[in-house]
């Protein structure tokens, strides 16, 4: 039976939820689970609602806590990245100060002001993880990742720290079950997708309702009509109606990493519904993630309290991690979307840069399909993006003050609304802000 580690363990919702899928494969209920965070009350909450549900399921799992990583890390076979480096008080800075520049941000992890200096803090982790997965963990061990910014954590992995790597996210699997709501299917089965480009930039190249091509025109029709989706993803909507195809991203992330939306206060709520915080709020993620915080002990109390939660194959989710496991643990095919090296897989993206496409898993791995070049406009966005992340990335690598700047500065939000004066001063607050994060920048 594998050894899964996990790395910043310490969320209730999510490690649980990732454990329970886990668990809810028959052939992977003797798993041993090495938690580990460097909170150890996190720690042992999380650990204590993981076994009152193992407990409850008649599963006599082995779950192991550390707050020290090279000890979760020793024998594993699958590493489960969910950290947050720097925590709410770095996040706090990514969103805060761009404020005081005019950059709006409704996120700000992947890429904008935020997502580039989370970036700054999270290659040296990054780096640092794979260290100990490769003296640590067994030869073939699987590094999961599911820590933004997505894309430049698993560039990170794969071409400085030599680790095998896969970024998993959500973004296909949700907004293919919007694409099924708006298209009145009765279930997401109704419907078939085929999605490429790069992490919260993916495009749905190809849909299928029963069997039959949804056209732009269509789905556009199908969005506009809708009672609620109108309202919610006004966005994503005029993205469709401009490029001809729909993105993977909520509302909110998909206007800061574009440099038409978000530029101009007095316009902001033209394109934002503040009913829920992913549709564009300023800062929403952000308060979100506060509110979270605060109510955590609150929440573990009344979880605690609760009837258990019993896993049954019907509680499982379409988070990628326990499908993957399963497939490469038994041979049961899977298919899904991943953030991998592009290597040639998109022709018209860089072949070094991280591209989010689908493929297929089972023993013999993860397996990928080479594909058609993007359409240009999705394209053009895409490129645009990787040119900053790739900036980024070797900034984080190397503590190079002057190419940060130079990646804040192309990044089309940022861009849109900063003087290159601006810019310079913006990302010396961030630095100066966040240093006790960035050993690379001690100089």
């Amino acid at each position: 039976m594998p050894r899964i580690a996990f790395i910043g363990a310490g969320s209730v919702g999510f490690t649980r939820q990732l454990f329970r899928d886990i668990l809810s494969v028959p052939a992977l209920t003797d798993t041993t689970f090495a938690f580990h965070d460097i909170s150890e009350n996190n720690l042992k909450m999380v650990a204590q609602l993981c076994d009152k549900d193992s407990t409850a399921s008649g599963l006599n799992t082995s779950i192991e806590t550390y707050t020290n990583r090279q000890e979760a890390l020793i024998g594993a076979d699958y590493i489960i990245n969910c950290t947050r480096i720097g925590g709410l008080e770095a996040f706090t800075h990514d969103i805060e100060i761009p404020l005081k520049y005019g950059v709006d941000q409704c996120v700000g992890d992947t890429i904008c002001a935020g997502g580039i200096m989370y970036a700054q803090r999270n290659v040296p982790a990054i780096l640092d993880f794979c260290a100990d997965i490769s003296e640590l963990a067994n030869p073939n061990a699987l590094f999961l990742n599911y820590a933004n910014p997505m894309a430049i954590n698993t560039w990170a992995a794969i071409e400085h720290g030599f680790t095998n790597t896969v970024g998993l996210c959500h973004g296909v699997q949700n907004t293919h079950a919007q694409i099924a709501t708006a298209l009145g299917a009765s279930s997401k089965s109704e419907v078939e997708v085929q999605a490429a480009g790069i992490n919260h930039q993916t495009w749905f190249i190809r849909i299928l309702y029963r069997g039959q091509e949804v056209s732009c025109r269509d789905l556009l029709e199908a969005f506009e009509k809708h009672p609620e989706l109108s309202v919610r993803e006004k966005v994503r909507i005029d993205v469709l109606r401009r490029f001809g195809y729909y993105s993977t991203e909520s509302n909110g992330h998909l206007s800061e990493y574009l440099p038409w939306y978000r530029k101009r206060p007095e316009e902001l709520s033209s394109w934002i519904d503040r009913s829920s915080w992913i549709n564009g709020e300023t800062g929403g993620y952000l308060e979100h993630c506060k509110k979270l915080r605060d109510s955590f002990d609150t929440s573990f109390e009344e979880e605690m309290l609760s009837d258990a939660k019993v896993i049954t194959p019907e509680t499982r989710t379409d988070e990628h991690a326990s499908h993957i496991i399963e497939a490469l643990e038994t041979g049961h095919t899977y298919r899904g979307h991943f953030n991998v090296q592009n290597n040639g897989v998109i022709p018209n993206l860089p072949s070094d840069c991280i591209v989010e496409v689908p493929g297929y898993v089972d023993r013999t791995g993860i397996n990928i399909q080479r594909l058609d070049p993007l359409p240009d406009a999705c394209a053009a966005t895409c490129n645009a993006s990787i040119s900053v992340q790739r900036m980024a990335l070797k900034a984080a690598l190397t503590g190079d003050k002057t190419l940060l700047k130079q990646a804040m500065l192309h990044d089309p939000l940022v861009g849109a609304v900063c003087t290159p004066q601006e810019v310079w001063n913006m990302t010396d607050e961030m630095l100066v802000a966040q240093s006790k994060w960035l050993p690379q920048y001690t100089k």
